[in-house]
């Protein structure tokens, strides 16, 4: 083999090498493109319904936000979302039994960046609310939408309407919009001419500091600002007068507390805290109720510490005398009782998918800031500062406007139920 032949062999090969390596390289580029692409459209990671005769709630699990639609269909009855998303094989869910509003449902994508969601109704059915959820910690991001009894007449009339829309039909929405309630709204919307006066109790504050975490977070610091970021989210929505216990830093007493808004006749008070426990596995957010019978010794614990409050101030609260706990108890009528736990049961609902409670969330307990005869009351836990997971999160601002933004739409949420009466479900 001459040389000049070899030379020849040789830069044939660096040829084909360079060849090689850069095709090579062309296709490292465009993967990232390619996976960048597929990026921008969410992919839905599970679908679930929970649902009762009175109400239902669809929640999907995505891997990003998204934009979404949703309209209502007849013969028979339906309410349809579309997304913008990937989807994997049709799937269709079990059935939730007979009796309830959405005894089942159906995911099937409907191209490569479009899902479609159908929800079967045992009766007509209009959506409260609709909203997403940005990940956050552990979770993925959600699409929550929740549905109550709707009359007939006013079902089969918002069906027509959209018949007649050039908007979504049963073939697939032609435009997604990104349709969701705004925070401390519903679709329902409310009485535009009532203003319920709410009452925001930020526990503490002064010489009593609260729990503390082992960082040096003071409850009282934390429930001051959050009760702050609650405020400004319900009076954003134009639909209530609020007004705060506090909104500095100082001592108020558990009876003035509760004076102050059975003087300003709030139509409900919403005492905040968080509490610290010896356990320091236990977590997660609670509301609570008043209850006469407390099972729980933790719920107990925690109600004892805090009607202790006073004493730190120097104000000793009166003895518990039997006679006067019944005088109390008699006091405190059906109705405040079945109001604080609608308005309790409503804040769970929509704290749920949002962020970590404690099992069993909707308790009792008898805290003596809940013992107003007249006004509906609950109090929330936010978390425990003697957990580390709860303390790191309590820090957190984007955690803060995460749980008050649920609570400001369970708290439009009960005001709905209890100025609306609910629909009696149509047979089908």
């Amino acid at each position: 083999m001459t040389l000049a032949y070899r030379r020849q062999v040789a830069g044939f090969l660096l040829v084909l090498v360079s060849m090689f390596f850069a095709s090579s390289a062309m296709g490292q580029e465009a993967a990232p493109q390619a996976e960048a692409d597929g990026a921008e459209i969410p992919a839905v990671l599970d679908s679930r319904v929970t649902t009762t005769t009175e109400r239902g709630r669809l929640v999907l699990d995505l891997t990003g936000p998204t934009e979404f639609a949703y309209y209502t269909l007849t013969d028979p009855a339906r309410l349809v979302v579309e997304l913008r998303a990937q989807a994997g094989d049709p799937r269709e869910h079990e059935s939730a039994g007979p009796g309830v509003l959405v005894p089942s449902h159906t995911l099937e994508a409907l191209g490569a960046d479009r899902v479609r969601v159908e929800l079967a109704l045992n009766g007509p059915a209009q959506v409260q609310q609709s909203y997403i959820l940005e990940p956050f910690e552990d979770q993925p991001a959600r699409l929550v939408l929740d549905l109550i009894p709707d009359t007939a007449e006013n079902f089969a009339a918002n069906a027509r309407q959209q018949d007649q829309a050039d908007g979504p039909s049963v073939a697939g929405a032609t435009v997604l919009d990104g349709q969701e309630t705004a925070p401390g709204q519903t679709a329902g919307g409310g009485s535009p001419n009532a203003r319920p006066l709410i009452v925001i109790d930020p526990g503490h504050g002064g010489v009593d500091g609260g729990a503390r975490s082992t960082g040096g977070l003071e409850e009282k610091n934390i429930v001051l600002a959050f009760a702050l970021k609650l405020e400004s989210i319900l009076a954003e929505t134009g639909r209530f007068d609020i007004a705060l216990t506090r909104d500095t830093d100082v001592f108020l007493g558990l009876e003035d507390r509760l004076g102050l808004a059975r003087q300003n006749q709030a139509n409900l008070f919403v005492s905040l805290h968080a509490d610290s426990f010896d356990q320091e596995d236990v977590r997660g957010a609670s509301v609570y109720t008043r209850g006469d019978l407390v099972l729980d010794a933790m719920d107990r614990a925690l109600a004892e510490n805090e009607n202790r409050a006073d004493l730190v101030g120097g104000f000793d609260l009166p003895p518990d005398e039997p006679a006067v706990v019944d005088v109390l108890v008699d006091f405190l009528g059906r109705e405040t009782r079945r109001q604080s736990y609608i308005a309790a049961r409503a804040m769970v609902d929509q704290l749920e998918p949002s962020i970590q409670l404690r099992r069993f969330p909707l308790r009792q307990a008898d805290f003596v800031v809940l013992r107003a005869p007249d006004i509906p009351s609950v109090l929330v836990e936010l978390g425990f500062l003697s957990n580390r997971d709860d303390s790191e999160n309590l820090a957190t601002d984007a955690w803060l406007d995460r749980v008050a933004t649920a609570l400001a739409r369970g708290i439009a949420i009960y005001f709905d139920e209890i100025e609306q009466p609910t629909p009696t479900l149509a047979a089908q």
